[in-house]
């Protein structure tokens, strides 16, 4: 007979699990407790591989671009050579941060500081004052920027690691891979990352943004003005056109990657045409799909032009391949709110009609001012408030699926297990 399993840290329970009763449990607390996440920015920002960028937002060499990743501040520097180049923003004299600008382009960074200077492989190249050191103080690079412990590119996608131990990334990337590949090759001529970005916050734990991103179960209700509106103007949807029957369904990728893919009537410029972009917009999809069979053959052409897909890397990377293409990662900032970054990906060359209706797309849908997102954040935050209710109410319940002999593979809460599990591996709840 099975047992129930509960797995803790210090006496106090994680996550639940109840095979006889198909059920599966998460406390509440896990959300709200400020030791979860200094345990979580140690045992999982800490030492896992982070998405820090796209390589097309440094295209020539000295672009830069800084961001926080993991809770540090880095920036995305491309050295004279070519080579991607990631460094944690501090001087190494005395902390200031080196790189002030968002964006931009330098041969070499001077810290505003006392001036020490840097160049884009990150050696220490001009300091003043340099007689008051002793001789052979700054060889062997002992002062150079420092860059974070592995940093590494998976098709145009920079990934860094601070943890000098763990494993490489295309081992911890495991079947995500797939997905990205399927990304990657939209573009004949490769991907790129179009110009603006869209940068919000929300009142709500990170983890409750990562569960939503591959939740296909609370599209009809929490999203119900948006296919209302697409039966309205879009014209591709029956009366009875039910979300929930799409086809496809959740996969588990390892290592708390996952991903729900499946078939949905709404235009996507990568190759699938809908009567509001018109005779020309046709012409085009048309062109583009027969570019991707020629390319790729037929299925896996079919696959990416029609085919739908939510991909979750574990633990900052969202990418929502549908109607447009969204790449959005995040910060914890507290256990109750955090930030979010999303940049729009694009075939590098894509025609000006594409174009334009992917990025209507990616406003009117995914932005901070669309559809979806307002919607989303609204219900994560109504989560987080309600959280308070404990020890009362204080367990969240993602079991849906779990009576299904197959429940590896379904459109329920599988993308949620895998992620809890992987958490609670990582968060030392078995030791």
């Amino acid at each position: 007979m099975n047992t129930p399993r509960e797995t803790g840290l210090g006496g106090t329970h994680f996550i639940r699990i109840d095979p006889d009763r198909c059920e599966f449990l998460v406390p509440r607390w896990a959300f709200t407790d400020p030791a979860v996440l200094d345990k979580e920015r140690a045992e999982i920002f800490g030492r896992c591989w982070l998405y820090a960028g796209h390589a097309s937002e440094i295209p020539r060499a000295g672009d830069f671009v800084a961001r926080k990743v993991g809770g540090r501040q880095l920036f995305l520097w491309r050295a004279d050579d070519g080579a991607v180049k990631v460094y944690f923003n501090t001087c190494t004299h005395r902390g200031a941060m080196v790189c002030r600008e968002k964006q931009g382009n330098a041969k070499r960074l001077t810290c505003p500081y006392h001036g020490w200077t840097f160049d884009s492989h990150g050696g220490m190249v001009e300091q003043p004052g340099a007689s008051g050191f002793p001789d052979g103080f700054f060889d062997n690079g002992a002062k150079n920027l420092v860059s974070p412990a592995q940093v590494d590119v998976y098709r145009d996608f920079i990934f860094v690691n601070f943890d000098p131990t763990a494993g490489d990334l295309t081992s911890y990337l495991a079947g995500a891979t797939e997905y990205l590949d399927l990304v990657a090759d939209q573009g004949e001529h490769g991907m790129e990352v179009t110009p603006g970005e869209q940068v919000y916050s929300m009142r709500a734990n990170w983890k409750l943004l990562y569960e939503n991103s591959a939740d296909g179960y609370h599209a009809i209700t929490a999203h119900a003005s948006y296919f209302d509106y697409l039966r309205a103007t879009v014209g591709v949807f029956r009366e009875d056109f039910n979300p929930h029957d799409v086809g496809g369904g959740g996969r588990s990728l390892g290592n708390g990657h996952a991903v729900i893919e499946y078939q949905a009537p709404w235009g996507r410029p990568v190759a699938q045409w809908v009567p509001q972009w018109g005779d020309s917009g046709k012409q085009e999809v048309a062109r583009v799909k027969a570019e991707l069979v020629a390319r790729l053959g037929e299925q896996r052409a079919d696959r990416v032009a029609n085919w739908n897909r939510n991909i979750l890397i574990f633990p900052n990377l969202i990418i929502n391949d549908i109607m447009g293409l969204t790449v959005r990662s995040f910060q914890p900032v507290t256990p109750g709110y955090l930030e979010v970054n999303a940049v729009s990906l694009a075939p590098r060359g894509e025609h000006p009609e594409m174009r334009a209706w992917r990025q209507y797309n990616f406003n009117e849908f995914l932005g901070p001012a669309g559809f979806a997102t307002p919607d989303d954040v609204e219900m994560l935050e109504l989560c987080q408030q309600a959280y308070q209710n404990m020890p009362e109410v204080g367990w969240n319940d993602i079991s849906k699926g779990m009576n299904r002999p197959d429940n590896n593979q379904g459109d329920d809460e599988l993308q949620m297990r895998s992620f809890w599990i992987r958490w609670d591996e990582l968060m030392g709840a078995a030791r």
